[in-house]
């Protein structure tokens, strides 16, 4: 690894650091709060994604609580708040295909991370590239763990409502917390039915456009509205005139996705 490349994500690394009084960012309300035992493992230390991770990220342990920190604070008001328990985080990096992916549950939640991603980022040598998508995929993971489910309506697995907010969620906190390229990863047409980023970045104009506090407000949703749907979720934070599709269309029209 190149020493420039190494000083560059170091200074990419610092400059999170210094942002943390902006928004999105972990605030003092929960620098003690119990974000789970954090068991970090490796199953695959002669990779080479493994030696890239570990020169990027020294101390797993406390950079994956860092990130949750983040995570809890766009999500959620305060440490009062209904939170999702989680008690055990087992966090891996290991040589296997895909990229990321979220198990478990009941306070005893499962990350894992490929190795193989991990190098296959690192193609142009570009530390700081590797770094800030590591970040970003752990936002979004991180999210899973903590983020409220919708009530009412199935399971992730039997309901695209349900898939499509859980997904828009995740992003939308990476999005919120700088863990995308802005309007450059943004996609363009689509519907919030389409989760992903396509949701995220809609929930992330919503904060900016409608409401400062429409992520923790819309997680919190998951709670308040039963059965859940996107249209309640919008009624139940902006009133009983307001309407997802819309809303949407006012969204699509001021990103320039759609002409009026």
């Amino acid at each position: 690894m190149k020493k420039s490349h190494f000083i560059g994500a170091l200074a990419l690394a610092l400059s999170f650091v210094a942002c943390s009084d902006k928004p999105g960012a972990a605030k003092s309300q929960w620098d003690d709060y119990f974000v789970g035992n954090i068991l970090f493992e490796d199953k695959s230390p002669e990779s080479e994604g493994s030696r890239i991770y570990h020169s990027l990220i020294p101390n797993p342990q406390e950079y994956i609580a860092e990130q949750a920190r983040t995570v809890l604070n766009t999500l959620y008001f305060s440490p009062e708040d209904s939170i999702v328990p989680v008690n055990n985080l087992h966090y891996t990096i290991e040589e296997m295909d895909g990229i990321s992916g979220k198990g478990g549950g009941n306070g005893e939640v499962s990350i894992y991370y490929s190795t193989k991603y991990v190098a296959k980022s690192f193609t142009d040598n570009d530390t700081a590239k590797v770094f800030f998508e590591t970040r970003g995929v752990l936002l979004h993971e991180l999210t899973h763990a903590y983020q409220l489910e919708p009530q009412g309506i199935g399971t992730y697995g039997t309901n695209r409502v349900f898939w499509a907010f859980i997904e828009g969620v995740a992003d939308a906190v990476r999005i919120a917390n700088g863990g995308f390229n802005g309007e450059v990863d943004r996609p363009k047409g689509g519907n919030y039915m389409d989760g992903y980023r396509t949701a995220g970045y809609f929930f992330v104009w919503l904060r900016d456009n409608k409401d400062p506090d429409f992520i923790r407000k819309i997680n919190r949703t998951a709670l308040e509205v039963i059965p859940w749907s996107f249209n309640g979720a919008i009624k139940h934070i902006f009133g009983e005139n307001a309407d997802v599709d819309a809303l949407w269309r006012e969204y699509q029209i001021a990103v320039g996705d759609i002409q009026e």
